[in-house]
């Protein structure tokens, strides 16, 4: 866990709340919780937590309009959303209004757990203008990928994608963002477009591509970037 981090939850099943609010407890977590979408938004403004875990069915106020007026109140704490399964355009719904990632119930306590400490972890971190890519370097100053010295050839597209991936590490992201992102939201395009700029970039970063170290793709969703620790 990371030191002194405080925890808000959002959520309505009491059950589910218990088992939570115990296991980041346990983790050495400040925990506090809402059971209804209106009191979780009043919690998060007063007293802005350092991560959110937040359920899409609420009552009083879903967790698709939470999300929507925190990040209109330029909070930009991590927000994970916990969804049922098989709710894939809710979860595009949920990461396009703001959130940065999603569990699906039921799910791993230690999944979650891994996923909250990644979040945080990066939050913390100072910006950096440097990456370490496995043994891979690249200098966003310079819009330069090297390996062992030796500059490995990026086109435009696959940088902007590089550089938006690694400022965003450990989050889901969708194709529409990704879109809008690095081809810009003017531009007409195609998820297509994405998954085929994703595929060369993997061939020039992933020691191999049929199981990526790095770029992962959620299945109708889209990718998340992941620096192994």
């Amino acid at each position: 866990m990371i030191e002194g981090k405080s925890i808000l939850i959002v959520e309505d099943d009491p059950a589910l709340m218990r088992g939570l609010v115990d296991n980041f407890r346990q983790h050495g977590y400040e925990v506090r919780s809402a059971t209804d979408g209106r009191s979780g938004l009043v919690a998060a403004l007063e007293n802005p937590p350092d991560l959110i875990l937040l359920d899409i069915m609420l009552p009083k106020m879903n967790g698709y309009e939470v999300c929507r007026q925190l990040r209109q109140q330029q909070l930009e704490v991590p927000i994970v959303m916990l969804t049922a399964k098989g709710q894939e355009s809710e979860i595009v719904d949920g990461l396009e209004l703001g959130a940065d990632d999603y569990v699906t119930k039921p799910f791993s306590i230690h999944e979650l757990l891994a996923r909250v400490k990644a979040l945080l972890r990066r939050a913390a971190k100072e910006e950096s203008d440097i990456y370490q890519i496995g043994d891979a370097t690249l200098d966003v100053a310079g819009h330069k990928l090297t390996r062992n010295g030796e500059v490995i050839p990026l086109t435009t597209k696959e940088y902007r994608l590089l550089a938006y991936f690694l400022s965003r590490p450990n989050r889901a992201l969708t194709r529409n963002e990704i879109m809008n992102h690095v081809w810009g939201r003017s531009s007409i395009v195609s998820g297509r477009s994405v998954d085929r700029c994703i595929a060369t970039l993997r061939s020039k970063i992933e020691p191999n591509q049929r199981q990526p170290t790095y770029i992962h793709t959620i299945r109708d969703v889209g990718y998340r970037f992941e620096l192994p620790e």
